[in-house]
């Protein structure tokens, strides 16, 4: 099936039937997922799915249809609905499709090679990874094992002449296990994902990880309510980012609805702290080489050195706010409209070692879990559940559970006094391990 034929062909269609202006937006895909407990197998499913989502503008005034089906009459149903909803709408001067022709050079976006690999051998790695977290003396139970991969193809087209695509694809395996003691029950996991799937960390360090921090989660101790550094690991510190993702959304901005709102050009953090937004990133696993409306994809500086940079925007947004996309129009599927989202979001890393952190922080918390909303985006406050490690004499001393945190975005971001060079950039959303000097936890 040539879905860049179709998509090209239906934007005529759109227009032949009453339409201004149109934009097609067509995903065709396959997915697989495995699921393992015990060294069984529990579940093996695999689905491949088509759809496109018909955005039509008559005289200003915007409509979207979708269709999981592209045979020819059910576009053309979808295509009819699609103009028959902007009739009633209400006309929008900010309803406005791109013209930019231009694709960012995104390399080692697909491997042709995750549907060649046999599934006996995806099933020997979900298998082989339970297998070996099992082995740790201290794990009891397992929570089970998987592997997913996906294939997929996006095709964007437009009356304004754009008829652009690309392919990705995505595999990763994880395992959950239990270590118990007594009544003391605790969990851990991990799991790792890839574009391509020679790329994928080898089983026993995914195991080893797991194992770890079910079992060196028990016997937790309590401490007492005080202010104190506080250092994020790099499994966690990533949590931050989504309050501060939300901030920049440009549309919270334009609602007033967000801390950041009067913020550009200011100092909001740490001169440490340099946060960026990559589409273009090779192997990245948000990389594109245009967004959800055809955009290019960039890569920008959010926050540079402290000093907010940047919003993010889609289309529409943009042409409320006097200002052009900045590639960041996401979508949830092809039945959803564009939103606002990120690519690859993440705190640039630091200097310092993991280990030097520790041994700099004379008594703290090391956090390995948190619950919660972490940052509000509205008003910049951070609350929330974590469990982790104490630190005393530079050491980690024991594990800790059932602490809040609290503070305000100023505290933690301004607060930044030591970033590691653990940056994970392998994951969407990434940051490293950071201390914040002094924050308070909430304890006995």
């Amino acid at each position: 099936m040539d879905i860049k034929a179709i998509a090209g062909q239906l934007v005529k269609t759109c227009l032949k039937k009453g339409a201004g202006a149109a934009e097609v937006y067509i995903e065709s895909g396959r997915n697989l997922s495995l699921a393992v407990r015990k060294g069984d197998i529990e579940t093996v499913e695999e689905a491949a799915s088509a759809g496109a989502g018909i955005r039509v503008f008559v005289e200003g005034r915007m409509a979207f249809a979708s269709s999981n089906d592209l045979a020819e009459k059910a576009l053309a149903d979808a295509v009819g609905r699609a103009i028959e909803f902007a009739r009633v709408t209400t006309a929008d001067p900010n309803n406005v499709l791109t013209d930019d022709p231009g694709v960012a050079e995104v390399e080692g976006l697909y491997d042709p090679r995750i549907a060649q690999v046999p599934m006996e051998q995806k099933i020997d790695l979900a298998k082989r990874v339970e297998k070996l977290a099992l082995k740790d003396p201290r794990i009891t139970k397992s929570d089970g094992a998987g592997y997913q991969e996906s294939e997929s193809e996006v095709v964007v087209a437009n009356s304004n002449g754009l008829l652009k695509s690309y392919r990705s694809s995505g595999c990763g395996y994880f395992v959950s296990v239990v270590a118990e003691k007594g009544e003391q029950r605790s969990s851990g996991s991990d799991s790792c994902g890839r574009r391509f799937y020679a790329d994928l960390k080898p089983p026993e360090q995914v195991a080893d990880k797991a194992a770890r921090e079910a079992a060196e989660a028990l016997d937790p101790r309590p401490v007492k309510t005080q202010r104190a550094p506080v250092v994020f690991h790099a499994d966690v510190a990533r949590a931050l980012l989504g309050g501060i993702l939300g901030a920049v959304n440009g549309e919270r901005v334009l609602q007033g609805a967000s801390f950041l709102a009067k913020k550009m050009g200011q100092a909001i953090a740490s001169g440490l702290v340099t946060i960026v937004d990559d589409g273009t990133r090779a192997k990245g696993m948000a990389s594109a080489p245009f967004d959800g409306e055809g955009v290019p994809t960039q890569k920008r500086v959010i926050v540079e050195k402290g000093v907010l940079k940047g919003f993010l925007y889609n289309a529409a947004v943009a042409k409320r706010a006097g200002v052009r996309s900045t590639g960041n129009a996401s979508r949830g599927g092809f039945d959803s409209l564009p939103g606002i989202g990120p690519h690859n979001f993440f705190m640039a890393a630091g200097g310092a070692k993991y280990e030097d952190i520790i041994a700099a922080t004379r008594t703290g918390l090391l956090v390995l879990d948190v619950t919660g909303y972490g940052i509000n985006p509205v008003n910049g406050n951070f609350s929330g559940g974590a469990s982790g490690f104490w630190i005393e004499n530079g050491k980690i001393a024991f594990p800790v559970r059932g602490l809040t945190i609290a503070g305000t975005a100023d505290e933690i971001l301004n607060g930044i006094d030591l970033l590691a060079d653990d940056l994970d950039m392998n994951l969407s959303m990434a940051a490293p391990t950071l201390r914040v000097k002094m924050l308070q936890i909430g304890g006995e």
